[in-house]
């Protein structure tokens, strides 16, 4: 079986499951086209014990992403990087056992049309899509493009963001609400923000749909305490840094098992 037998719904359905036994979620990010082998990047996530993986599409005019995130991106589209290459990798590989969910920028989205990207999303085997310079508001044609195809939507929230918006999100999210802990760009940071246990709790007001939590998430310390809050974390920068700093699959399945590790240990999960 290929991840391009992924079956429509499937990124909820499996966070869900994994998170009502109680285990903290995993959600890893590489930038697609990054080095010749990226891929194998992927096989090493799902052995550490990811709960689904993250494949950036890289784009040349990033808003939300910091210089790490920045830097693996042009690195991938000096390599010569697109989509269609990117989805290419992704429909040759054999099944990982967990869900691919894809992000990028609106523009990218918006070069073949939402129903053809989102078409082109579900044939390689992705089951997610999180586009963060898209409002909930403005939406709406992507959402619909991503139901038809199968492919799940994830909505981002912010401390910013006021309440009844934050419940418009939660509403409409599909696979989990990406709660972003700061307001900021992406990157890694000494300590959790402070801000990210009142959003998260927000959110829990509006929905049960899974919250992951992103942006600064770097050590074993901050995804412990980031899965006091949330059903767990997405974690980038510190995996791109590596890979810009030439960390091989061996290294990331390591660097990562101590993430799997932090959330498997004790920790009242969050109500």
């Amino acid at each position: 079986m290929t991840n391009s037998t992924v079956a429509a719904g499937a990124v909820e359905r499996h966070l869900r499951a994994r998170r009502d036994t109680g285990r903290g979620l995993l959600l890893p990010y590489v930038t697609g086209g990054i080095t010749p082998g990226w891929t194998d990047y992927l096989r090493a996530f799902a052995d550490a014990g990811a709960d689904a993986i993250e494949v950036g599409l890289p784009f040349s005019d990033p808003t939300l992403d910091g210089v790490t995130i920045q830097e693996a991106s042009d690195r991938a589209l000096a390599r010569g990087a697109s989509v269609r290459r990117i989805l290419a990798d992704l429909a040759g590989l054999p099944d990982l056992g967990v869900p691919l969910v894809a992000s990028t920028y609106y523009n990218l989205v918006l070069h073949d049309g939402p129903g053809a990207f989102c078409a082109a999303l579900r044939r390689a085997g992705v089951g997610g899509l999180i586009v963060p310079d898209l409002p909930v508001h403005e939406a709406g044609e992507l959402s619909d493009a991503a139901t038809a195809a199968g492919v799940e939507p994830a909505l981002l929230a912010s401390p910013a963001t006021p309440q009844p918006r934050l419940a418009e999100i939660s509403r409409r999210s599909r696979g989990f609400v990406y709660a972003v802990s700061l307001m900021g760009t992406t990157g890694e940071r000494a300590v959790l923000a402070a801000s990210a246990a009142e959003l998260t709790e927000r959110i829990r007001r509006v929905t049960d749909r899974p919250v992951l939590l992103g942006f600064g998430i770097s050590t074993p310390d901050q995804a412990r305490e980031a899965r006091r809050h949330a059903d767990g974390v997405v974690v980038g920068a510190a995996v791109m840094r590596r890979v810009l700093d030439g960390a091989g699959p061996d290294d990331l399945r390591a660097f990562l098992t101590t993430l799997r590790e932090a959330l498997d240990q004790e920790c009242d999960p969050p109500r």
